[in-house]
């Protein structure tokens, strides 16, 4: 692949658009192909970079053997089933986020991976943020010291978005708070115990058989010592304007996401200035956070400072330079389950009352 230039094609032209020009941009990609059931969108995208190579269709972009990787941004129930349709069709998939809806369907992912050989990542943006990824700076560099919990959460409104949503299971998609947490450890969530909370109107219970607005949930992770992780994820009925955040208390300090998104997060260092002899306090800073954009190519530092954190060039990169250079991306199929299975998981033992849930080892 060295020699070649890769053909991507994006499919899905709502949140896929805000990945068009970053491919366009990348010095590793040749053609672009854009794929849309909706005409408008195929011609805004157009009108906006000149791309003309334009499919309707999956069928269409996977019958193109031009075309050497797919990046979908597709609806989440289509994620698992179209994720094996373009690996089964002998081409790399990126895929948004989650991975799958069902621990069947991830398995059926991963063996499609392995059947293919072919690079599947999922875009999980949360562990490309700056957030991220200067709290993993200073966890490789010991400043929490041990880590004692954890906390993740995501709320987010979904009312009135495309009818997919309407009553999809909160934990179904976790990933932006699960990840982050399980990436910061490099641990694995093993049980959980989740309850579902709030009313959620009758009609929204359709779809999923989900009677849950909220769901919450207390994940014990792999180790010798115990380590437990909290998780809460809204979908519906919920005023909380839109946060996907992530906290972590250590022994020596802790890093909380801000309340509110517009404000900086905060570091808490131990002191031990304390009151009384040997007694410690914690002082706290609100931090202003780098924008790691050393780690991008030249040609892509441009969208460094963008939305989600900056995180979009930094997975498209990742994923281009896997199939590049020959190697499994940071967030392989592996990963991808890891962080996937927990939410559902956690929805299983929603529906059972909070039973304790084992999650599948990958």
């Amino acid at each position: 692949m060295a020699s070649k230039k890769l053909n991507i094609a994006i499919v899905g032209l709502g949140f896929g658009s805000e990945f068009v020009d970053i491919y366009r941009q990348h010095s590793d990609v040749g053609n672009i192909t854009l794929c849309d059931r909706r005409q408008s969108r195929l011609r805004d995208q157009k009108a906006s970079f000149g791309i003309t190579r334009l499919a309707n269709n999956l069928d269409e972009v996977l019958s193109d053997p031009e075309i050497d990787a797919v990046h979908l941004s597709t609806g989440i129930p289509d994620h698992a089933r179209q994720t094996i349709q373009v690996l089964g069709a002998g081409k790399h998939c990126a895929c948004a986020v989650p991975m799958a809806t069902s621990i069947s369907e991830i398995q059926a992912i991963i063996a499609a991976v392995h059947k293919s050989g072919k690079k599947y990542m999922m875009m999980e943006t949360q562990i490309y943020t700056r957030e991220f990824l200067h709290v993993n700076e200073l966890a490789r560099q010991g400043v929490f010291g041990r880590v004692q919990f954890l906390r993740g959460a995501h709320y987010q409104d979904m009312e009135n978005w495309q009818p997919y949503w309407a009553g999809l299971p909160p934990m179904w998609y976790a990933t932006h708070a699960v990840a982050p947490l399980l990436a910061l450890t490099q641990k694995r969530a093993v049980k959980v115990h989740c309850f579902g909370s709030g009313h959620l109107r009758e009609e929204l219970h359709k779809s999923y058989e989900n009677p849950f607005p909220i769901e919450t949930a207390i994940f014990s992770l792999e180790g010798d010592e115990p380590l437990a992780m909290e998780v809460s994820r809204a979908l519906f009925h919920s005023a909380r304007a839109y946060t996907a955040a992530f906290t972590v208390y250590g022994e020596d300090a802790a890093f909380e996401w801000q309340q509110i998104e517009e404000e900086a997060p905060v570091l808490f260092r131990l002191s031990k200035l304390g009151e009384f002899p040997g007694a410690r306090r914690s002082e706290a800073e609100r931090i202003s956070l780098p924008s790691f954009s050393h780690l991008l190519p030249a040609e892509l530092i441009q969208f460094a400072d963008g939305y989600n954190g900056g995180a979009y060039p930094h997975l498209v990169h990742e994923f281009v330079r896997s199939i590049v250079e020959n190697r499994r991306p940071s967030i392989d199929e592996v990963a991808a389950a890891n962080w996937t299975a927990p939410g559902i998981c956690a929805h299983d033992s929603a529906i059972q009352g909070g039973a304790a849930v084992y999650i599948p080892q990958f």
